[in-house]
């Protein structure tokens, strides 16, 4: 039986995390392939409804997911697992990458600050730039953004369109099921 293989997306708000894995796993779910995906927002929304956005309790929301990915990873229930989690801080990545195993592929969808604000698609930079959203990841000091320095796989979302990212990720997994 083949292993489970975890990808961890990390970007910006409105890089594109959601949309390339939607559109991958559409492409993949064909078949006797099985796939999970473990939202970023989705399992805030409901897992972790008590968590603030802090760094404490984004680090923590991060952990959570981690577990939950790596729980699946070793119960071999899908052959692919999707993350598509801001996870802004490396720490709290290289945690996460450790504790699901070596399995795990980090996906960096790589977008400017300046091209997200101007993609908006949820109108939270909006917002946060305004002052109605605190510790906006990637707008407020306490919240930066930190760009990976050893992504497994880069995608360029600023650039590249879906096509293109959606492509390149699933044949960086077929390389990796190899």
């Amino acid at each position: 039986m083949k292993k489970t293989l975890a990808f961890w997306l990390t970007g910006l708000s409105g890089s594109g995390k959601t949309t390339i894995v939607n559109e991958a796993v559409r492409l993949l779910s064909g078949g006797d392939k099985r796939v999970k995906v473990y939202d970023g927002d989705v399992v805030r929304e409901k897992i972790n409804t008590s968590l603030t956005f802090s760094p404490e309790h984004i680090r923590e929301n991060n952990r959570i997911i981690a577990e939950l990915c790596r729980k699946d990873v070793e119960s071999q229930q899908y052959d692919y697992i999707f993350v598509p989690v801001i996870s802004p801080f490396r720490d709290a990545r290289q945690r996460a990458k450790e504790m699901i195993g070596s399995s795990c592929y980090v996906v960096y969808c790589k977008s400017s600050l300046e091209a997200v604000i101007k993609r908006d698609p949820k109108g939270l930079y909006k917002k946060a730039l305004a002052g109605h959203i605190c510790n906006f990841i990637g707008v407020d000091e306490k919240t930066p953004y930190e760009e990976p320095l050893n992504a497994d796989l880069v995608l360029d979302t600023q650039n590249d369109d879906l096509n293109t990212c959606v492509s390149r990720l699933i044949q960086f997994i077929h390389l990796k099921e190899k």
